[in-house]
């Protein structure tokens, strides 16, 4: 890449950093923007690597300079600022003192059919990024999220989610009444009242693909959709806590979907 297609930004009232600082602190402007800033290099790399186009870097002046030759980094637009610049954009480690402005595609319908995580109004960003790793992990590839569930693509989620939004089939602010059209059986989670998860493998067994309903941190999955769920399911907690936080437990529950899974089909 030639100097000359490397554009170098000097000032702080540059329209540029403007909207880059409200893409990397507003967790709703990807929304208005239809851009979504991917922090530092394992973001990038996790998206290329899923097979998603991103055109624009930017880079610290410093990491400029030791990144420069590498290929990958060879986008459409590159922007270099001075350090102390990037650093009011994204306070990055100065090992990772570089960003990307990806554009987001349209968003998918909701595929009936295909293992579901359905997100009901989860609202902290690390819960539902986690939620996202551990979908991705153990093989559900949509994430349904009901209006009042933190923004999919917002910063703090997609810091969260660690690589693993590129995996996965996205679909928010979606009705009660558009999640209830999965052609899946639901099972619904909760901290009080039904199957013990322990007991599901093999006795009651889970169903594959299914619909997992997680829901808000206080209070739990909303009637509407527990009626569609012909089964809730709870946790053991012999170490007496009173209830699980939502991400841990969906990581529990996901895991024994994908263990029920591979033992009865190798695959």
């Amino acid at each position: 890449m030639s100097p000359s297609e490397v554009q170098r930004i000097g000032s702080r009232d540059n329209p540029l950093l403007k909207t880059l600082r409200t893409l990397a602190k507003d967790n709703s402007a990807y929304r208005q923007h239809g851009q979504v800033w991917l922090e530092g290099d394992h973001l990038f790399r996790a998206a290329i690597t899923r097979g998603w186009r991103v055109a624009h870097a930017v880079f610290a002046q410093s990491m400029w300079e030791r990144c420069a030759a590498d290929p990958a980094f060879a986008l459409e637009r590159v922007s270099v600022l001075p350090d102390a610049l990037f650093a009011g954009i994204s306070p990055l480690a100065a090992d990772q003192e570089m960003g990307f402005v990806l554009d987001l595609p349209k968003a998918p319908p909701i595929d009936p059919d295909i293992a579901t995580v359905v997100l009901d109004r989860v609202q902290d960003a690390g819960n539902v990024g986690s939620i996202l790793r551990s979908a991705a992990a153990f093989g559900f590839a949509q994430i349904v999220a009901l209006r009042g569930t933190a923004g999919l693509w917002s910063p703090k989620v997609v810091r969260a989610g660690m690589g693993a939004h590129f995996a996965l089939r996205l679909c928010e602010s979606v009705s009660v009444a558009d999640a209830l059209a999965l052609r899946l059986p639901f099972i619904a989670t909760s901290s009080h009242q039904g199957d013990w998860l322990h007991q599901c493998e093999g006795v009651l067994d889970l169903p594959w693909p299914c619909a997992w309903l997680l829901g808000h941190e206080g209070q739990g999955v909303q009637s509407a959709l527990l009626e569609a769920a012909p089964r809730c399911v709870r946790i053991v907690q012999p170490g007496g806590e009173e209830s699980l936080n939502v991400a841990a437990a969906a990581a529990v529950c996901l895991h024994a979907s994908a263990a029920g899974r591979l033992r009865r089909t190798g695959c």
